[in-house]
């Protein structure tokens, strides 16, 4: 083979690896294993909660969150995402503790019967921090980690297979309903079904779009079923691997950092230290 042909093959097929098996993320932060990812997100959820106030998930936030997603080039989608997916719940939890919390004697606003109290408010602020705080760390982990990385890092470290599959198919389930949702509401528009104008109408446009999606999802999952038997999913023993994501030293000593200083956190929280 000449020397400009090995030059125009793809880095990996040089190392000898088939190019469609682990394709590099576009930024560093992509090309984390997916445990540490994984862990950074769930350290950040839990710690999150446990620290309260306003100051320390703030703080929690632009360090776990915004920076690592300025660092991927995802923060745009990531703010887009996190608010479409914690919007509902957090309005809703910001307006009952805004006018229902218990005990609050300082009122701000009184409309009838109900009134918004300085307590209430500041501790709405706290919870919408917190939801904040959560979904971001989950939308980070789903913009920077393909989910087949996620499986076969799970399977190399011993993960049963049936426990990695659900795990892959836990985080494609959304996005594969979306996409499907989608292309049936494009197909029921050409047959005439008006999905726009009123809200009754727009009522009356969801019931046709509804029972495709679920049929589709159940005859979705009997035809993967099938193919994994057939590719010997449930046979016994341990699964050969021809490649899985990069982990190293460094990766595992932040992910210890991160659970113990998460211990720290909870431990601190239940002694009264944090207050």
């Amino acid at each position: 083979m000449a020397e400009g042909d090995r030059l125009s093959e793809p880095p990996s097929e040089r190392r000898g690896v088939p190019e469609f098996v682990g394709r590099p993320g576009p930024s560093a932060f992509h090309r984390l294993n997916p445990l540490t990812k994984g862990t950074l997100a769930t350290v950040t959820a839990i710690a999150a909660v446990a620290l309260g106030g306003l100051v320390g998930p703030i703080v929690l936030v632009t360090v776990a969150v915004i920076g690592p997603a300025l660092a991927a080039g995802v923060l745009g989608r990531l703010v887009r995402t996190a608010l479409l997916l914690s919007l509902p719940i957090a309005i809703s939890a910001f307006l009952v503790n805004l006018f229902f919390f218990p005990g609050a004697e300082q009122v701000l606003l009184r409309i009838g019967p109900i009134a918004a109290t300085a307590e209430g408010l500041g501790f709405a602020l706290e919870i919408l921090v917190r939801i904040l705080a959560i979904s971001g760390a989950v939308t980070l982990f789903y913009l920077t980690t393909r989910p087949a990385d996620l499986t076969v890092d799970l399977e190399r470290r011993g993960v049963s297979p049936r426990v990695a599959f659900v795990a892959n198919a836990s985080v494609q389930t959304v996005p594969a309903m979306v996409e499907r949702a989608g292309q049936i509401t494009a197909a029921q528009r050409a047959r005439g079904l008006d999905t726009e104008g009123s809200v009754w109408r727009r009522i009356r446009g969801v019931v046709p779009i509804v029972g495709p999606v679920i049929l589709g999802a159940i005859a979705e999952v009997e035809e993967r079923t099938m193919s994994l038997e057939a590719r010997g999913f449930t046979r016994p023993g341990r699964r050969t691997l021809l490649w899985s994501p990069p982990d190293s030293g460094v990766q595992r000593l932040v992910r210890w950092a991160l659970v113990g200083g998460l211990v720290a956190v909870v431990a601190a929280r239940l002694t009264g230290w944090l207050g």
